[in-house]
């Protein structure tokens, strides 16, 4: 199938343009073609947007609500046909693509319980009769670049807010993963949301993501993706001052100390470290194991990697395939590289071949032991189903090993010692920290990075009040 992109409310056939071809990770069969869109394709939908941002800003927020609501219970509706979408591009496993349509409507409905949390604030001015008014006003196009191991999710993630807040938006689809994206353009244009409020583009990061972010009339960009392109983005955006929100890569630590316990941390770092095949920004990257339960630790995380079932993601597998084959060549590279710096394989997985696997981007899980800190498989998100391990002595050794990294977008601990989580909550330089848990943060939080991992972040009130700006007015009613 040849996929048009979405733009003013209809369907536009760009089979003039040059096609990307999409296939399925699982077994590399053609689902169809997308427009690699140009310059001029972005000023299409930048003007539709543009025009359109007025009227959908002046309803009342709660018909901005309405419109999502009807757009999620859409969604609900159609759970089965976007999970199996999902499976098909991206390769996770049926429940977990479900679980992804269900992130989704929460995105949703919760961008929609925002209507009624918009506020203004009104300050006692140091002059008599005279009042000071902040109110917050959109911000106007909103551009949403999403990455391809979560694709509707993080589509909905950033469109919810985006709207509600009374912005319009353009969302380029990742081209690895776009029909997802497509997908929710129908639903949209279903739900009777106006011509213009949400336009679809499909295309390259380096034409049309840049030509989206150079744009004069985007006013706001909101991406998640690689550190490397947040940078190219930040640059890109610089000329024109634009407002951005990104949430880049990650380098999570996982620690678990003499006190944890043992067991639901064995469990929870192999949800954190091989759900989605490892293409998670929060997933376990390093594991930091304290001497004493070290062995403990390790003996049991090998029998629950060994464990993991590699297939067909359609039959609900623990672990399908990599999104692309140059992205397993890229973990699996990794891997061989450690073990040549000294890293010990106590599990060498890696690339699958044979019956089962002629055709697709698999990989089975790693385990190494690490006793370099500064290795590039302790510093490089690696985004695959490797995990090193590395033992240390006591916190405060931990927290300086977990704290060697560019990154800061999550981190892990594990003990029982309330002093201690104290001292990890306020040394650990990470945007997101999980205490006792696994990952997977909810749509009330905030989903913030530090450092190379990002600026800004999504979710709960401190997300939605990125959607917005600020007016204030001095107001002088002694006339």
């Amino acid at each position: 199938m040849d996929y048009a992109i979405f733009v003013n409310g209809d369907w536009h056939d760009m089979s003039a343009r040059d096609r990307i071809a999409v296939t399925n990770p699982a077994d590399e069969s053609h689902l169809g073609t997308i427009a690699d869109c140009t310059a001029d394709d972005v000023d299409m939908a930048v003007q539709a947007a543009a025009a359109a941002q007025p009227a959908w800003a002046a309803l009342p927020a709660i018909a901005r609500a309405d419109a999502l609501r009807k757009l999620a219970a859409l969604v609900t509706e159609r759970t089965d046909h976007l999970a199996r979408t999902l499976v098909r591009e991206q390769g996770k496993p049926l429940d977990q693509a479900i679980g992804e349509v269900g992130a989704t409507v929460n995105f949703l409905t919760h961008a929609a319980e925002n209507a009624r949390r918009i506020t203004g604030e009104i300050i006692a001015s140091d002059n008599p009769q005279e009042e000071i008014l902040i109110r917050r006003q959109p911000r106007g196009v909103v551009v949403g670049l999403t990455a391809w191991n979560y694709p509707l999710a993080l589509a909905a993630r950033k469109m919810g807010p985006a709207l509600v807040a009374g912005n319009t938006f353009i969302l380029l689809s990742h081209e690895i993963t776009p029909i997802s994206g497509l997908e929710l353009a129908r639903l949209v244009k279903e739900a009777g949301i106006p011509a213009g409020v949400f336009n679809v583009l499909t295309g390259r990061g380096p034409v049309a993501g840049a030509a989206l972010v150079s744009h004069p009339q985007t006013d706001m960009i909101s991406m998640t993706g690689s550190s490397r392109a947040g940078v190219e983005i930040y640059r890109t955006a610089a000329d024109r001052l634009k407002f951005l929100s990104l949430e880049l890569g990650g380098k999570a630590p996982f620690i678990v100390m003499d006190d944890g316990d043992v067991d639901k941390a064995v469990a929870a770092a192999t949800v954190a470290r091989y759900t989605n095949c490892g293409q998670i920004c929060t997933c376990a990257e390093r594991i930091y194991l304290h001497r004493a339960i070290a062995d403990e630790f390790t003996e049991k995380f090998l029998a629950a990697s060994r464990k993991i079932q590699v297939g067909d993601p359609m039959a609900n597998s623990d672990m399908g395939p990599k999104v692309s084959g140059p992205e397993a060549q890229k973990v699996e590279s990794m891997i061989a590289a450690a073990i040549k710096d000294g890293a010990e394989p106590l599990l060498r997985g890696g690339a699958l071949t044979g019956e089962g696997f002629e055709k697709g981007h698999w990989l089975s899980p790693t385990v190494l032991e690490v006793t370099d800190n500064m290795a590039p498989i302790m510093q490089q998100e690696v985004f695959g189903p490797v995990a090193p391990l590395m033992r240390f002595d006591d916190l405060e050794s931990a927290l300086t090993l977990a704290n060697q990294s560019d990154f800061g977008l999550s981190a892990y601990i594990w003990t029982a010692d309330m002093r201690r989580i104290q001292v990890a909550r306020h040394q650990l330089q990470f945007g997101e920290l999980y205490i006792n848990r696994a990952n997977g943060e909810q749509v009330q939080g905030y989903h913030t990075g530090w450092g190379m991992s990002g600026t800004g972040g999504e979710d709960g009130i401190h997300g939605f009040e990125a959607y917005f700006k600020k007016q204030t007015t001095y107001l002088d009613w002694s006339a």
